[in-house]
C-alpha cells in the first residue's frame, strides 16, 4: 500500500460542549485535499486521541472515511499501550473500511525491543490492513530501534512507519535494510527534506493543515530533482512548521484553524486553547488577520 507523499494527522474538531464535532468534518476534509493532502490519520497524537472514547474513535473513523471515500486513504490511529485493547480497536477500525491502521510505540510501560516486537506483531496479525507504526521517543521515552523495525518489516502488512526519533542515521539503516515497498514518514515536518535526502518517501504532517500546497510543493521539488528549490522551500516553510509548535499540538493548530473558520478553537483537557493575544502572535507568523 502506497499512502503518497503527503499525509496530515488531522485534528479532531470538538464543538463548545466539548463533543467530537462530526459536522466539522466534511470542511476540514474538503480543505486538506484541496491543498495537497494524500492521506488521512484520523486518531492521532494530532487528534488527542488519548481523550476519545472508544465509541467516539470509531464514529470519528467512520465519519471520515465516508467523507473521503477513494480519493485519499484514510489512517485509523488504533495504537496505545495495551496490545490487548490496540487489537481490539484495530479489529473495529478495519471493520469500517478505512484503508490502514498506525499504531503507535506503547508509551508509560516502557517495554524492551522484545516486547515491542510482540506488540506490533499482535497488532498487524489482527487485521489484513497495512499497517504503520509510529516512533516517537519524545512522547513515549522508548525507541524502537532499526534492528527490531527492520524484523518488523517481514510481516506482510507492516508496510510504513512514522519516524519521529530525529535519528538520521536509524532511517537510513532501516531504508538500506527494509524491503523496497516499506516507507519511512518523518514524523517531524522540520525533517521531511533531511529525511527524504536519506530514502524517506515523504512525511505525516501537522503543519499541512495550513501550508499543505507549499509543503507538496517542496516535496515534488525534491521527487523530481530539484533539490536546490526543495531546500530553498524548506528553509523558507521552516518558521511556520515550527510555529505549529509553539505550544502543545494541536493547541496551535486549532487557534489558526479556528481563524480560518474550519472548526471550534476547542481542546481537551488537559490541553488548553491559547489565549486572544497569544493567537494573534501566531496567526502574525502566518498573516492571517
Amino acid at each position: 500500500m502506497d499512502f503518497g507523499r503527503l499525509l496530515t494527522a488531522m485534528v479532531t474538531p470538538f464543538n463548545e460542549k466539548g463533543e467530537v464535532d462530526l459536522p466539522a468534518l466534511e470542511p476540514l476534509i474538503e480543505h486538506l485535499l484541496s491543498t495537497g493532502t494524500e492521506g488521512i490519520v484520523a486518531g492521532g497524537t494530532t487528534g488527542e486521541s488519548p481523550t476519545l472514547s472508544t465509541e467516539e474513535k470509531m464514529s470519528l473513523f467512520k465519519r471520515v472515511k465516508e467523507i473521503t471515500g477513494s480519493r485519499a486513504q484514510v489512517i485509523a490511529g488504533t495504537g496505545t499501550n495495551d496490545t490487548a485493547y490496540s487489537v481490539f480497536l484495530t479489529e473495529k477500525a478495519a471493520s469500517l473500511g478505512v484503508d490502514g491502521i498506525m499504531a503507535v510505540t506503547p508509551y508509560y510501560n516502557k517495554p524492551n525491543q522484545k516486547g515491542m516486537y510482540h506488540h506490533f506483531k499482535s497488532i498487524a496479525e489482527a487485521c489484513t490492513l497495512p499497517l504503520m507504526i509510529y516512533n516517537i521517543p519524545g512522547r513515549c521515552i522508548v525507541n524502537l530501534e532499526a534492528d527490531t523495525l527492520i524484523q518488523l518489516t517481514k510481516i506482510p502488512n507492516i508496510t510504513a512507519v512514522k519516524e519521529s526519533s530525529g535519528d538520521l542515521e536509524q532511517v537510513a539503516a532501516v531504508v538500506e535494510n527494509s524491503p523496497d515497498e516499506f516507507h519511512v514518514y518523518s514524523g517531524d515536518d522540520s525533517l521531511t527534506i533531511p529525511l527524504m535526502s536519506v530514502g524517506g518517501t515523504g512525511v505525516v504532517s501537522v503543519a499541512s493543515h495550513l501550508i499543505g500546497n507549499e509543503m507538496r510543493q517542496m516535496i515534488d521539488h525534491f521527487v523530481h530533482g530539484n533539490v536546490q528549490a526543495a531546500s530553498q522551500a524548506h528553509r523558507q516553510l521552516l518558521p511556520k512548521m515550527n510555529a505549529c509548535f509553539s505550544a502543545p499540538n494541536p493547541v496551535p493548530l486549532k487557534a489558526l484553524l479556528a481563524r480560518l473558520g474550519l472548526i471550534a478553537n476547542c481542546t481537551r483537557s488537559p490541553l488548553l486553547p491559547l489565549s486572544d493575544s497569544e493567537t494573534k502572535e501566531l496567526a502574525d507568523t502566518f498573516h492571517l488577520a
